[in-house]
């Protein structure tokens, strides 16, 4: 109750209003004079009388100065399409870094440009449309209300680019089928344009300004006027998909040679109807996830909480912003298996909404949470899946409202409901929150999970933060609280049952030399039960550094301290364990040939959570991406973890367990539209069962290997030929194949 009370005292201190949002200056578009086709050329005559941006500033390193390149920015529109064409300079046209790549596979280490746009103008959410001089597109989604980009969501637009004796030009199209606005005449929008120039520094340049310390970032952009006449929606979108999977399994045991069998077809669709250009319907059937690419593998040895993985899948992707919200209540990947979707998202002057409904097969895991940790029970039923939010902008604030429902098939549901606020009382202040109350009634499946005997569940979720910041200072505050009953069946919510208090102080300041920002900083995260026992004692203090080659560098010294649970004990108890660490993150992007290059690693004390006692080890993650040409990547990831601990009847250190992983991913991308992507995964994890209460395998551990030749004319007109290898680690050390596959896909995008 304290907390609420303390989050609604600091979100009634007043609101910026939308006259006050602090926006670059005008730019005036006009239509098009003739028709212009997007070859990496600004030859046609239509540009000659395109609005001109040539006021163009360094907001990093520099200080919204004057750029050390040119770059100019055109833009204008016709019935269809919207336009903008660049010509960005350079001294050393050499030295422009352009590899080919996938759709959206596009670092900081590598040049490019395009445009921001805020098509609903309300200085909150931006849609990134960015290029390289190969044409290679990105986009993403911007949302000042979390803070967050997300390259998840896919757009149809065009894009060329081409190298000139003087730098490079990029053109890019994008059809208004692909926006959504209001359906005023005329309209205005918010806009940026873009550089990002990689050479000793990242340098970074927009067409407005972006003083430091601000609170927003999409509320900076240019104020777009001059639209008019714009299409008033109409459009549809549907992708029917065929895919076939041929398998082989072992005969026998794992090693025995393999047995094919039968090949196995399947069809879906994926259809979006867009009626006006502020509302859209997506419906989807059978869908189809082939082509999400599988997940990098995190070492869960000795995790607390369950991990987060993000949503890649297209469908759930529409007014993705509309689903983040303070407390993760919303995790479309909790949708694990849907025979069908139905979906709706738009807006209505200042209230945007979504609303979606899907029937999930099931087959996946569902959370099971509590103040020590989380475990996982399998989702053996189906179950029907709803969601739906509405927010309402009030200036540069907003307040808002979401329900969720899972209601599973056989007897059982998880429903939860609550509002959510985020004020900006000026611009460097922002308040935040979310207060939810949940109510459950569990499966009545004893065998899958003890607390599902259908037992009646219920309790709030309350996430709240301020934060302030300013050219050199900045600070945090935040307050969560969780009652034991509280559930989100259809989020990520891994822990209830614990109060938590987090705050934050840095300092910041710009040197000129080998370093272009130096950020101090210390934060503690203490945590208690709800009957007022210590959880978790956490003070931290480090400094991190942006510079040269694309750097960035932060240590930190960790003192923690946390209660863990020894279950074997009758009746269970429980002990406080300190940890103290030294934590690092280093990352860089020296040249085109090593363009990522990152490290990051705890050292030091650990706690061997599942035998409550201390120990020492490390958790180590390389991770670098070389270029030997333009066409060819090869990204490297590799993951150690490892814990001595002293065994329970005393004596010398010992190894608990090693664990690991290793990923080598090769693209050859022959063009924009096509590549060849081979990957390598190996994952293992030796362990003492002597050392543990519990029964542990000695040795676990697997291989998977694929191949997959891909050709995209868009992002959902695509054919797929791919292959499969899965082995797992046998007592020797060997790897038995335990399955092998081929997999065809073949969709297509009609559109009008």
């Amino acid at each position: 109750m304290l907390a609420a009370l303390a989050c609604a005292a600091l979100s009634g201190i007043g609101s910026l209003s939308a006259e006050e949002l602090p926006r670059g200056a005008e730019i005036h578009i006009t239509r098009a004079a003739g028709p212009i086709s997007v070859d990496g050329s600004l030859s046609e005559d239509a540009w000659r009388g395109a609005a001109r941006v040539d006021a163009w500033f360094e907001i990093q390193p520099g200080d919204n100065v004057t750029p050390r390149v040119a770059s100019v920015g055109y833009l204008t529109y016709d019935d269809r399409y919207f336009y903008a064409g660049f010509e960005f300079h350079d001294p050393d046209p050499s030295a422009i870094r352009a590899p080919y790549s996938d759709r959206d596979d596009i670092s900081e280490s590598i040049d490019y440009g395009g445009v921001v746009l805020d098509t609903r103008n309300d200085g909150r959410t931006g849609i990134l449309f960015l290029a390289t001089p190969r044409g290679i597109q990105y986009d993403a989604v911007q949302d000042d209300a979390n803070g967050s980009e997300s390259s998840s969501p896919d757009f149809y637009w065009d894009s060329a680019g081409s190298i000139t004796g003087d730098g490079w030009v990029l053109e890019i199209r994008i059809p208004f089928s692909s926006l959504r606005y209001s359906g005023g005449d005329p309209q205005t929008w918010g806009i940026m344009l873009f550089r990002n120039y990689p050479r000793d520094f990242r340098y970074q340049f927009y067409s407005t300004t972006l003083p430091r310390g601000g609170s927003c970032f999409i509320c900076r952009e240019n104020v777009l006027t001059g639209l008019e006449g714009l299409p008033s929606g109409d459009h549809y979108v549907v992708a029917p998909y065929l895919s076939a999977k041929q398998e082989s399994t072992p005969s026998g045991e794992p090693g025995a040679h393999l047995v094919k069998d039968a090949a196995e077809g399947t069809g879906g669709v994926d259809a979006k109807w867009i009626p006006n250009p502020d509302n859209a319907l997506d419906l989807t059937i059978n869908p189809d996830f082939s082509q999400v690419e599988s997940d990098v593998a995190k070492i869960s040895a000795n995790e607390r909480f369950a991990l987060f993985y993000p949503e890649k899948r297209p469908f759930f992707l529409e007014g993705m912003e509309l689903f983040s919200t303070p407390v993760q209540a919303v995790y479309t990947r909790a949708i694990t298996s849907p025979r069908w979707g139905v979906r709706g998202t738009g807006k209505s002057g200042n209230t945007a909404y979504t609303a979606l409904v899907s029937d999930d097969r099931g087959g996946g895991s569902v959370i099971l949470p509590g103040p020590d940790g989380s475990s996982f029970a399998d989702q053996d039923f189906a179950s029907l899946v709803a969601v739906a939010r509405v927010r309402h902008d009030v200036g540069a604030s907003f307040v808002s409202f979401l329900v969720t429902d899972r209601e599973v098939s056989g007897g059982g549901f998880n429903r939860v409901f609550g509002p959510d606020f985020q004020w900006r009382p000026n611009d460097t202040d922002t308040v935040t929150g979310q207060l939810l109350y949940s109510v459950t009634e569990t499966p009545n499946r004893p065998d899958l999970a003890p607390e599902w005997d259908g037992r009646t569940l219920s309790g709030a979720g309350l996430d709240c933060w301020w934060s302030h910041t300013t050219r050199h200072f900045d600070s945090g505050l935040e307050v969560k609280a969780f009652g034991d009953g509280f559930r989100a069946d259809a989020g990520f919510v891994p822990q209830v049952g614990f109060h938590e208090v987090y705050g934050e102080v840095g300092y910041t300041w710009h040197p000129t030399g080998f370093f272009s920002k130096i950020r101090t900083f210390a934060f503690t995260d203490p945590m208690w039960d709800n009957d007022g026992g210590t959880i978790r004692e956490l003070v931290a203090a480090g400094v991190s550094a942006n510079g040269r080659w694309n750097s960035f560098a932060q240590v930190a010294v960790w003192a923690d301290r946390w209660r863990v649970s020894q279950w074997w004990v009758e009746p269970a108890t429980s002990r406080e364990i300190p940890k103290e660490q030294l934590r690092f993150v280093l990352q860089a992007s020296p040249s085109m040939l090593i363009s990522q290059l990152s490290l990051e690693g705890a050292l030091g004390e650990e706690i061997d959570i599942d035998n409550a006692r201390p120990g020492h080890g490390a958790t180590l993650t390389l991770g670098a991406t070389v270029r030997p040409g333009d066409h060819l990547a090869l990204r490297l990831d590799t993951s150690r973890r490892w814990i001595d601990v002293r065994p329970d009847e005393g004596g010398p250190e010992s190894r608990l367990f090693t664990a690991q992983v290793e990923r080598l991913k090769a693209t050859w991308t022959f063009n924009a539209r096509s590549y060849l992507r081979l990957i390598g995964q190996y994952e293992r994890t030796d362990s003492d069962p002597s050392l543990y209460h519990a029964p542990v395998e000695e040795r676990s551990g697997s291989f998977s290997g694929s191949a997959l030749i891909a050709y995209k004319l868009n992002w959902q007109s695509v054919l797929f030929l791919g292959y499969g290898d899965d082995r797992a680690l046998d007592e020797d050390g060997g790897l038995d194949r335990t399955s092998r596959q081929f997999f065809l896909k073949i969709s297509y995008a009609f559109q009008r």
